[in-house]
Order: C-alpha cells, then sequence, then structure tokens
C-alpha cells in the first residue's frame, strides 16, 4: 500500500438477512483528503462508516487505515480515528466539562493533557461560554458541536463524520462547515456521508456516489461535472448594442437554441458532435456577422444535475 494511503476498501460487501446494503465497494482515500460521501437514504453510507470505525465487524472483503485490518488489529487503529455518528446519546445531566473528562479518561489521557486539550477543543468549536453548562440546555446546534469536540479530543489523524450537518440551521451549518474546513486544513483526513450536496460541494476535494450499495462514481467535483455530459451546451453573450446570431440552427449538430434575452442565448449541442469542431464552426458564424462577444463559454452541469443522473441510473 502507498504511503500515503489513509483509507481502502477492497472489495466490501455487507449483508443484513435478505438485504445487500453494500456490494463489493472500493475505493481509497489519501492522507489530508476531505471526502464526501453522498447518497440517498439507505444507500449504505452508513453502513460503511460503522465498517470503518470497527461497529460492524461481519462482513466480506478487507478495510485497511494506514495498512492496519480493521477486522485483525482493532486496538492498533482506534487511536488514529475520531468518529462523530449521527446519533450519540450524553447523559443530559453533565457538564460540558464533565462530558469531556469522562470521554477523555476512556480514551487514557491524563487529567494535565486533557485540561488543555478540552480547552483547544472548546474554542476551535465555540463552546467554551458553555463550558459548565449542563448538556440539557444545549440547542441543537451545540449539541452536534459537543459531539464533533469528543471526536478530536485525542488527537485523531481521521475524522469520520456521519451526517454531522444535519438538522442544523443556516447560520450553525455555515459555522459547522468552516471548523470542517479548518481541521482539513490542519492536516487531518476526514471522510464524511452528507445527502446535502451544496455541503459536500463546499466542503470536499473528493466526492464519492454511492447508490443501492455500490459506488456509482469518484472523483473530484471538477472531474464529475467535466467527465459526464448532461448535455452540451453553449452559452452565448453579447454588447447590449450587438445583436444575436440569427440562424444557428441551420449548423449541423445544433439541437435547439434558447434565446434568454436580447443579449444572451443558449445554444443546445448534440452529444455526440465534435465539441472543438462545432465550437470554431459557431465562433466562425459569429465572427462574419460582426457580433460583439462578451462571453462564450461551454456549461458544465451542476452537481446536483450529475448526482441525480447517477441516482436514476441514466449514465452510460
Amino acid at each position: 500500500m502507498s504511503k500515503d494511503i489513509c483509507i481502502e476498501f477492497k472489495n466490501v460487501s455487507k449483508n443484513y438477512k435478505d438485504l445487500l446494503a453494500l456490494d463489493d465497494i472500493s475505493f481509497k482515500i489519501h492522507k489530508g483528503e476531505v471526502f464526501g460521501y453522498i447518497g440517498p437514504n439507505g444507500a449504505g453510507k452508513t453502513t460503511t462508516i460503522k465498517i470503518l470505525v470497527g461497529l460492524i465487524t461481519d462482513f466480506n472483503g478487507q478495510v485497511n487505515i494506514y495498512g492496519i485490518n480493521v477486522q485483525k488489529d482493532r486496538k492498533d487503529f482506534h487511536k488514529l480515528i475520531g468518529y462523530h455518528p449521527q446519533e450519540a446519546g450524553f447523559q443530559e445531566w453533565r457538564t460540558v466539562d464533565h462530558a469531556f473528562k469522562t470521554f477523555g479518561r476512556l480514551s487514557g489521557l491524563s487529567s494535565d493533557y486533557l485540561e488543555n486539550r478540552t480547552q483547544e477543543i472548546l474554542e476551535l468549536i465555540s463552546l467554551t461560554d458553555f463550558r459548565y453548562k449542563k448538556i440539557v440546555h444545549l440547542s441543537g446546534g451545540m449539541f452536534q458541536k459537543l459531539r464533533l469536540g469528543q471526536a478530536l479530543l485525542h488527537e485523531p489523524e481521521i475524522l469520520i463524520m456521519d451526517e454531522p450537518l444535519s438538522g442544523l440551521d443556516p447560520q450553525m451549518r455555515y459555522q459547522f462547515k468552516e471548523i470542517i474546513k479548518k481541521l482539513a486544513r490542519s492536516g487531518i483526513t476526514i471522510l464524511f456521508s452528507s445527502h446535502i450536496l451544496s455541503d459536500v460541494q463546499d466542503i470536499a476535494n473528493t466526492i464519492g456516489i454511492l447508490n443501492q450499495g455500490q459506488i456509482m462514481k469518484i472523483g473530484t467535483p471538477e472531474e464529475l461535472q467535466t467527465s459526464f455530459h448532461v448535455g452540451n451546451i453553449l452559452e452565448i453573450v453579447v454588447a447590449k448594442n450587438s445583436s444575436l446570431y440569427d440562424g444557428l440552427e441551420e449548423v449541423s449538430g445544433v439541437v435547439s437554441i434558447e434565446n434568454i434575452n436580447a443579449n444572451k442565448q443558449l445554444i443546445h449541442l448534440d452529444s455526440d458532435i465534435d465539441i472543438d469542431l462545432i465550437i470554431n464552426i459557431i465562433l466562425n458564424k459569429l465572427t462574419e456577422q460582426k457580433c460583439r462577444i462578451r462571453s462564450f463559454s461551454l456549461l458544465k452541469p451542476s452537481l446536483e444535475e450529475v448526482y441525480l443522473k447517477y441516482i436514476r441510473g441514466e449514465t452510460e
């Protein structure tokens, strides 16, 4: 295994009686990567995460963390990871400080180290003013921060989060995303699951699309958008004192033309054409008619369009 490969799934399958939750999935996450794991409810995201953190041990295939087999060497990999579960119970009569001390001692941290680390974490997640508040009095967003804080107490190299932004209001969602970005900049390898595509696009530098227990596609947001053609669309914008070209529908390969306003039009192209050739033809025609072009661009599909196409099975 390459030294920079942090997490590796090899042909992993998991059955719950007659339900195939994961179907022979394989993927790698490199050190320092932020891997966004997206898919509809029931796709297998939580099962993947529970296998990774050791909560599910009965599966086929192999999962390695820095080359450590998670089925055979459980004690060796646990210290490397921090886990932010989708649901986690805390005894609500405890204070935030008391909860951190309890989790810290369970992780084998010394009292002196734990005191300093607790202060660092509280500052990171903006809960310093709530250190001695009882958990029962925390808002939903603060409770999510508490989950994240306990996952970070022992300074893990890898952070695993299952739907960390679920149920947060817009302000708290923004704060949480900023915390995750800060952790990523510090070099922590992060895997987080979500069904909220804008959150994945905002945070992840690599995205894995999961559907019905199978990995449909893995790549950067840019790679997913450019490698899958939802449709070739040229956007042409001309200057205010210029007119749009009239007659492009006669060009071979042009399917339709959509005039957005007096200065902007979308040219829908056949997906099987030589895109470079037709762009050159259209540019020549615009130049011949002396259209004053302000912008000329080939539009990429949004990440949401790509995601929906894969989930609906509309890819080739």
